[in-house]
């Protein structure tokens, strides 16, 4: 999930488990702990572009880092906040609380995450929120606004916490309701349409958890389409881009193309653009192909170009977003 969420969901969860000893401090320790995984953004200063691709969310996400960072950070509050007589307990759920929310939740997304490193590099992700979900985010962050401007001794402080925490637990739910409805539709269609379901993904679009983009490998290249929630129809539309394997002759440097190529995880096209190939990553959908469907990808990265692939995450994302995409996305959300 995006920073924030870690922030206010870290806050919340360090007031249920320690509001009462450590009065405000919880909220800031909370949200401190909540975004220690994400200290892997600091391989950006020494690796190269690919490496830091693969290497985000890999180790510092992982089970054994989560143990390690529970038990160091929890040794060292237990030293500095010893006058406040906080067990040994409550530090480990503080910190170990946070820590595996944080590397669980963020399974949910698209980038995928390396639970099991350094022993294995297999990244697992469930496709069920998008990176920023508003619907997701809006209670922790209500809650930890609230619980801020609170006095210690108001009552409602319990009921702030549990409504911050229980509601995002409750829409997590209810997006995995919805992806279990478009899961079924799908795979009528591949079946009907006679494409492939070894090889396919479904994945929310940006900010819901109603409006789905599809992949799925067929015929040397990948049939893509959308499937909302409250579609009636059933039969779905499909756009076919071609993988265009043979592009990857042409890259110089096999051992980014290796990195993207794991990265990739099986889903993903090669183009071409001013003279350099470049590699989509297609379980990130594309750039608003709700509105035209031969949009590009939102995700590609030019091989063999040192220096190009600054912020590739977000540059794509929002590219073409306007008024009239914007339009078409809320139309297709509400289905066809």
């Amino acid at each position: 999930m995006d920073s924030l969420t870690h922030i206010v969901l870290g806050a919340c969860i360090g007031e249920a488990v320690a509001g009462k000893k450590l009065r405000k401090k919880a909220l800031f320790l909370g949200a401190i702990a909540q975004s220690v995984p994400d200290i892997d953004f600091i391989t950006t200063f020494w690796l190269s572009e690919s490496k830091d691709i693969i290497s985000h969310r890999g180790f510092t996400h992982s089970i054994l880092f989560a143990i390690l960072a529970t038990f160091i950070l929890s040794w060292l509050c237990r030293i500095i906040f010893r006058k406040i007589g906080l067990t040994w307990k409550h530090w480990f759920l503080l910190f170990g609380l946070n820590i595996f929310v944080h590397i669980f939740i963020d399974g949910f997304n698209a980038y995928g995450i390396g639970w099991f490193e350094p022993f294995s590099s297999t990244r697992y992700s469930f496709h069920i929120l998008y990176v920023a979900d508003p619907l997701f985010s809006i209670w922790p962050f209500s809650a930890c606004i609230i619980l801020m401007r609170f006095k210690m001794d108001n009552l409602r402080r319990k009921l702030v916490w549990r409504l911050g925490i229980g509601m995002s637990v409750l829409y997590l739910v209810y997006a995995v309701i919805n992806k279990s409805i478009v899961s079924a539709a799908v795979r009528k269609n591949l079946a009907t349409q006679n494409i492939s379901k070894e090889n396919y993904i479904i994945t929310p679009t940006p900010f819901n958890t109603w409006l789905w983009f599809v992949s799925a490998y067929d015929k040397n290249g990948y049939q893509v389409g959308y499937r909302s929630v409250f579609d009636r129809r059933k039969n779905m539309k499909f756009t076919w881009f071609p993988q265009n394997r043979q592009l990857l002759s042409k890259v110089e440097n096999r051992e980014e193309l290796n990195d993207m190529l794991k990265f990739a995880d099986g889903q993903y096209t090669l183009s071409t653009r001013a003279d350099s190939v470049m590699i989509n990553i297609l379980r990130f959908g594309q750039v608003v192909g709700w509105y035209d469907p031969k949009e590009r990808f939102a995700f590609y990265y030019f091989l063999d170009c040192p220096g190009c692939n600054e912020v590739v995450v977000q540059r794509g994302r929002f590219e073409r977003w306007n008024r009239r995409t914007l339009s078409a996305f809320w139309q297709r959300i509400r289905g066809n």
